[in-house]
C-alpha cells in the first residue's frame, strides 16, 4: 500500500493510492496515518478495505506521510563513499543523532534557509517508519517492526552542525529541514530495502546518484541497534544516511543560497520537489 496525507498543515486527511494512482480518502477507516494505525493490526484494517470503495480526494497539498511522529532518529556517515567525501572515517558503530520533529514538513513544502546560515546542504535518505514498537529488538526480527519506507531530505546546516560547538543536532533540526514522503510505502511492497536507487538534483543538476546497497549498516541492523538505546514506538522515523554528492563534498563546496529547486526520489517510494527560500 501507498499511504499519504493530504491537506493544509495540521488538517491533513489520511489517504491511500488506488491502482490508478488516485488518492482515496481513508477518514472513514482511520483517523490519521500515525501511531497505532501503523501497527500490523492497524495496517491490516486498511488493507481489508477496497480503495475503489472510498471517495476520491481532490488534488491538494501532500503533507508528511506520517503524522504525530514521536521520534525523528537519524544515522550519520552510513555510506562509506559519503564518509570519504566528507573526510570522515567510516564509523565502527552507527552514529545516532536526533532531528527535531518540528523540522518535519511535506515533501513539496518550501525549504527555508535559516537566519545566519552560510552552509545549508541537502541529503536524500531512505526513511524507515516503525510499525511495531519494541526495545532490545533482535536483528533477526527487526524487519517485523517496520511498517514501511519513505523518502527523506535530511536538510542540514553544516556550520551549525560542525562549527558551532556541541552536537550535530543544531544543524539538523531547523524548521523545514525534514521533508518526508510523498508516500509511506508498506514493507510488503519493498522487496529489498538494501537495493533501492536514490537521487537528488538542484536546479536540474544531479548531485546525488546512489543506492541503498552501499549502506554501511543496513535497515535490519539499524532498527535492532537503535532499540538497544531507546524504545521504538509506532510512527517513529529512522532516517538511514545519505550517499555521496552532498554540497559539502563538492569541490568547491556548494551550498543553497535561496531561489533553487531541489528534486529527489527513491526507487518505488516517490519523489519530492522543494523550492528553497529564506526564513
Amino acid at each position: 500500500m501507498k499511504l499519504l496525507r493530504i491537506g493544509a498543515p495540521g488538517q491533513e486527511k489520511p489517504a491511500i493510492l488506488d491502482a490508478a494512482g488516485k488518492a482515496r480518502d481513508l477518514s472513514s477507516v482511520v483517523g490519521d496515518i500515525a501511531g497505532e494505525v501503523l501497527t500490523p493490526e492497524g495496517l491490516a484494517r486498511i488493507a481489508a478495505v477496497d480503495p475503489e470503495s472510498l471517495p476520491e480526494l481532490d488534488e491538494g497539498r501532500i503533507g508528511p506521510c506520517v503524522g504525530q511522529v514521536g521520534k525523528f532518529i537519524c544515522i550519520g556517515l552510513n555510506y562509506s563513499d559519503h564518509a570519504a567525501e566528507t573526510g570522515a572515517e567510516v564509523p565502527k558503530e552507527p552514529v545516532i543523532f536526533m532531528k527535531a520533529v518540528s523540522a518535519i514538513c511535506g515533501p513539496n513544502d518550501p525549504v527555508l534557509i535559516p537566519r545566519k546560515s552560510v552552509k545549508t546542504d541537502w541529503e536524500v535518505e531512505l526513511g524507515v517508519v516503525i510499525g511495531k514498537g519494541g526495545v532490545y529488538i533482535d536483528e533477526a526480527d527487526a524487519l517485523d517492526h517496520v511498517a514501511g519506507y519513505c523518502v527523506v531530505n535530511d536538510v542540514s546546516e553544516r556550520e551549525f552542525q560542525t562549527e558551532r560547538g556541541g552536537t550535530w543536532d543544531k544543524g539538523k533540526g531547523c524548521d523545514t529541514f525534514g521533508p518526508i514522503g510523498p508516500w509511506l510505502v508498506t514493507r510488503d511492497e519493498v522487496a529489498d530495502p538494501q537495493n533501492l536507487k536514490m537521487w537528488l538534483e538542484v536546479d536540474g543538476h544531479r548531485y546525488q546518484d546512489g543506492s541503498t546497497k552501499t549502506m554501511v549498516f543496513g535497515v535490519q541492523h539499524l532498527v535492532s541497534y537503535v532499540s538497544q538505546f531507546m524504545s521504538l514506538q509506532p510512527g517513529d522515523v529512522i532516517s538511514t544516511g545519505t550517499p555521496p554528492g552532498v554540497g559539502m563534498g563538492q569541490k568547491p563546496q556548494t551550498y543553497l543560497k535561496g531561489g533553487e529547486t531541489i528534486e529527489l526520489g527513491i526507487e518505488g517510494l516517490g519523489q519530492q520537489r522543494q523550492a528553497v527560500g529564506k526564513a
